[in-house]
């Protein structure tokens, strides 16, 4: 009788309970369309130009294989005239309100900064793989980094300046958040290590004349010269830097296209430490990308062009495993909670890439040195010493 009596007390929660409830079906939209803030004009529109670039092969070879579960990609293209934040907030608010976007894709600190309280309260997905500055960070838990930040470049920096056994450091930074999160990150290391900072001078981006500053650095007789800077203020430093007789290394954090045609020869020697992307065998995805940058724009693609790149399927992966859970995915929070989730995702650089807990992707850090013009690569530095 007692097994009978438990038997059925079982069999009347299972009624009460009802049938296990099934998962709601995707509400799929016509098109996952996103949104992507670049340097399309301004001093600085070389990024837009490589970011763009690489974003739009991204999403035809996305859409070339049916799309994302079928459904099509498609960005709209903003600008933020080379970072300044007014102009990104007004990109952000036509993404939102006109084109319907639920993720970005953004570059330079100042507008991404001024972007992430409107992320936050409309819930859209901030994918960030340009902007280095670490006050980024804590601002909105739906903004994430594939971008080694400026702090982390300048550890690298300053680290491959002690192997060199280097002494009495100058800085030369950008007068922003990036500039001030190197010298933040920089100086304590520094310290640390026992060595002396001897100048700290700032340069407006787009300055012109940085000849006052150049003096101070040169009667302050370093050991070395930080570079805290980014293109095209990086090429300026530089010949300004030689052409006022300073001779000590100097070591930075980027090298591009702008930087060297601004240098010249006096570029020769500089080392910087910066993201690094070079297609490999032991990675097939990492050398058809390249294959099919070199083949559309007849460049090689480098680390700003493989962020982006990589972005867009980064993007497309989160709405994949969203939609997996069906219902309305497709919001920038669900996208968001996906990737916190489940934070390692396929990388054209190392096969694959994991989110840390501060929502920023380690990255392999390169130290090149310029050659006869060009950057040869010394070594990797591990930010995790």
């Amino acid at each position: 009788m007692r097994k009978f009596l438990t038997a059925a007390i079982a069999a009347a929660a299972i009624f009460m309970a009802g049938p296990a409830t099934a998962q709601e079906p995707p509400k799929d939209p016509e098109v996952f369309r996103f949104g992507a803030i670049l340097a399309m004009s301004g001093k600085g529109d070389w990024y837009g130009k490589v970011m763009s670039r690489a974003v739009l092969l991204a999403v035809d070879e996305i859409n070339a294989r049916g799309g994302v579960d079928g459904i099509p990609l498609e960005a709209v293209i903003e600008d933020h005239k080379s970072g300044v934040a007014k102009e990104g907030v007004s990109a952000m608010t036509r993404l939102i309100n006109i084109s319907g976007v639920q993720a970005v894709l953004t570059s330079f600190s100042p507008p991404t900064q001024a972007i992430a309280p409107i992320a936050d309260q409309q819930g859209i997905l901030v994918l960030n793989g340009g902007g280095t500055s670490m006050a980024l960070l804590g601002l909105t838990d739906m903004m994430f980094h594939n971008r080694t930040l400026a702090s982390d470049l300048a550890i690298a920096a300053a680290m491959r300046a002690e192997e060199l056994g280097l002494g009495n450091m100058a800085q030369l930074a950008w007068k922003n958040d990036a500039g001030e999160s190197m010298i933040a990150a920089a100086d304590p290391f520094w310290e640390k290590a026992g060595k002396s900072i001897v100048a700290t001078e700032y340069m407006e981006i787009g300055a012109a004349n940085i000849d006052t500053q150049v003096a101070k650095i040169r009667v302050s007789n370093p050991d070395w010269v930080a570079l805290w800077t980014f293109s095209p203020e990086t090429g300026l430093a530089l010949k300004k830097l030689r052409e006022f007789g300073v001779k000590v290394p100097l070591i930075g954090v980027e090298y591009t296209g702008d930087v060297k045609e601004l240098a010249g020869a006096s570029a020769e020697g500089y080392e910087y430490a910066t993201d690094f992307f070079a297609p490999s065998a032991e990675n097939p995805w990492s050398e058809q990308f390249a294959k099919a940058y070199r083949e559309r724009y007849g460049e090689e693609p480098e680390f700003y062009a493989a962020n982006y790149y990589e972005n867009v399927y980064v993007l497309a992966e989160a709405i994949r495993r969203a939609r997996a859970e069906g219902g309305a995915y497709w919001n920038g929070r669900k996208l968001a909670e996906v990737i916190r989730k489940s934070p390692t995702f396929p990388s054209v650089y190392a096969k694959e890439m994991t989110y840390q807990d501060n929502n920023v992707a380690l990255k392999q850090v390169g130290v090149f040195r310029i050659e006869n013009g060009e950057p040869t690569f010394q070594k990797f530095i591990d930010l995790n010493r």
